[in-house]
């Protein structure tokens, strides 16, 4: 479907997918795939390493690193679901999750990510299989 669902230019709202959905080549291509529904995902992760976020110190020099870093870390993901039949939007699910990242090191840096991005994307998925399960 490029160009039409490239971040730049996909469909936002539903009265853009009525205007989208009105070009034959597109109204073709998803009877021919016998699409229903069209789920748009939009979301952040966000690593908190400002000085208000983060805490401790780490210092590096030729001989190895030392020291202790940690951080907050955040992900934020909204699905909007998309009705093809009407051309409406039928239903939106939110995740978010939070975690804390540390850094430890003696001698070389050894990160320990949240894995915050995958915890709320499980959600998301968990949350679109049950509507999507409901509702069809």
């Amino acid at each position: 479907f490029y160009p039409w669902f490239e971040p730049r230019t996909a469909p936002l709202q539903s009265s853009s997918l009525q205007r989208l959905m009105q070009l034959p080549k597109i109204a073709q291509k998803f009877d021919d795939l016998k699409i229903e529904y069209i789920v748009w995902v939009d979301g952040v992760t966000r690593n908190g390493l400002t000085e208000d976020d983060g805490d401790g110190s780490l210092s590096c020099t030729l001989n190895g690193c030392f020291g202790f870093l940690t951080w907050a870390t955040e992900s934020e993901y909204e699905a909007t679901i998309w009705d093809l039949s009407d051309s409406v939007e039928v239903g939106k699910v939110n995740a978010e999750a939070v975690g804390q990242s540390y850094m430890p090191a003696f001698f070389v840096p050894i990160p320990i990510i949240a894995p915050v991005q995958g915890t709320a994307c499980d959600s998301l998925g968990d949350q679109l299989l049950e509507y999507l399960s409901a509702h069809h």
